[in-house]
């Protein structure tokens, strides 16, 4: 048996180790550390609730949008306040928008790019990887940055700046559109759908979200979409890293008839969701306490490193067994039959999941932004209480995101946070059960200097370390 440690692996930033032990060229095991400490939950305690909101978005500036969301839903369970309809609509809208130029960024900018690498050079395809997906260089990734950057600026309409905006609060959001914002989103987001249909999809994203089947999908043939498939079959993508099968999902965007993709938990068959059964398993992170409900939970570092522990990553955990998070999560639990026919599968079913959710989300942007009425409520008002809590379950772009409060005297008294990444990149928990990352990487190959097979899974989870420690 050999020991092998890979990394960096993310493209934007945060630190990631894998530590491998490799026996006849294939993991045998897997463990992840999260190296970089950072204590977002410590700086709240004693502080105002409302501080939360400009505090928690600092915690990451790809989705900063998501934590916003989390702390205001957070303190609008403490203070039992409802968002008004035309608010919740809103902020959902601005929220859909930072996922979708996630789900971009993470396909051009972070996944495609290591097929342009030289290891695959005799790849029949490798020649059209290159000119669209080198990284800082290809045509796609130009293009990308130009379509995201067109994109946000629904951010500058509705949000007034992006990241870190204040524009979410727990009773809405602070700007009211009127019909001269609705005239310009509708036109960024006509702008939008052609650049997906003409380059990504190749094709109307209707016909994309109404694919089925596994079979439907590999057949699709078009844009930079179809190049994707060429490749994942050709590098049998479908095969390497798969996962457990059980997904969770908190329900994205909701408004108020209800979120737009279904809350629920996946294991073969869907249930619904019971967030009292969340744990937080400390075992193998370097704190100290035990496990607990994110309520009754303790982010306090272990300076001495002892035992088991190699991550300052908790186990999150949902009745004792760990859940893969994310876009395939999402569809799943919303019971899309291709999302469904791609359950349990590997870096083939999470990239192709967020391609799907990219078909699936630009018309709910574009109803959400039919829908603005001018006139209409778009904040409620509420006070903080002296003594409450309330917890923010929401879906960033990588998966369930949770916010959990509680006030005492007017201050926070708690507040810790579950990221996605801290899902799905887990350490193993007190029973020595692996994360979904280290599940998925038990059995994959391990050749050449880069050990691309490894990179391929990791980056298929889509690692946003400095959110999995805040």
């Amino acid at each position: 048996m050999t020991r092998l440690v890979v990394g960096p692996f993310n493209r934007v930033e945060g630190d990631l180790e894998v530590s491998l032990s490799v026996i006849d060229g294939v993991v045998a095991r897997a463990e992840v550390n999260a190296p970089l400490y950072r204590g977002f939950e410590r700086m709240l305690p004693g502080r105002d609730p409302r501080d939360a909101l400009v505090i928690t978005p600092r915690i990451c500036g790809i989705c900063s949008i998501s934590q916003s969301a989390a702390a205001a839903a957070a303190l609008a369970g403490a203070m039992g306040l409802q968002p008004t309809p035309a608010g919740a609509a809103m902020a959902a809208l601005i929220h859909a928008a930072e996922n979708v130029a996630d789900h971009l960024t993470h396909f051009h900018l972070f996944f495609m790019p290591d097929s342009a690498r030289p290891d695959y050079a005799a790849r029949p395809w490798h020649p059209r990887a290159v000119e669209r997906f080198t990284a800082m260089e290809g045509s796609a990734q130009r293009r990308a940055v130009e379509a995201r950057a067109e994109l946000l600026h629904v951010m500058g309409l509705l949000a007034g700046k992006w990241p870190h905006t204040l524009a979410i609060q727990p009773g809405g959001v602070t700007r009211a559109p009127g019909a001269r914002e609705k005239v310009r989103l509708g036109s960024t987001l006509r702008a939008f759908r052609r650049y997906l249909e003409e380059v990504v999809f190749g094709g109307p994203l209707e016909a994309f979200a109404a694919l089925t089947t596994m079979e439907d999908l590999m057949s699709w043939g078009r844009g930079d979409v179809g190049l994707f498939l060429e490749i994942a079959a050709d590098l049998g993508l479908d095969r390497l890293g798969r996962g457990s099968g059980r997904y969770l999902s908190y329900g994205a965007y909701r408004l108020a008839e209800g979120p737009v993709f279904a809350a629920g938990v996946w294991d073969g068959g869907a249930r619904p969701l019971a967030p009292d059964g969340i744990a937080e398993d400390l075992s193998h992170a370097w704190m100290t306490g035990a496990t607990a409900h994110p309520f009754d939970g303790l982010t306090e570092p272990d300076e001495t490193m002892a035992g088991p522990a190699y991550t300052w990553c908790k186990a999150p955990r949902l009745n004792g067994l760990g859940m893969e998070v994310g876009a395939l999560a999402r569809q799943v639990v919303d019971g899309h039959p291709l999302a469904r026919a791609l359950a349990g599968g590997g870096v083939l079913a999470r990239v192709a999941a967020r391609l799907l959710e990219l078909a699936r989300t630009q018309p709910v942007m574009e109803r959400l932004v039919a829908g603005i009425a001018p006139g209409a409520q778009f904040i409620a008002q509420g006070r903080v209480p002296r003594a409450g809590r309330g917890a923010g379950l929401v879906e960033a772009a990588r998966g369930a995101l949770g916010h959990w409060l509680r006030v005492e005297g007017g201050r926070i008294e708690s507040y810790q946070i579950i990221a996605p990444t801290t899902w799905n990149f887990s350490p193993r928990d007190a029973a020595g059960v692996p994360g979904p990352l280290e599940a998925a990487l038990e059995g994959v190959p391990v050749t050449g200097p880069g050990a691309l097979a490894v990179q391929h899974v990791v980056r298929s989870f889509d690692p946003c370390m400095v959110c999995t420690v805040h």
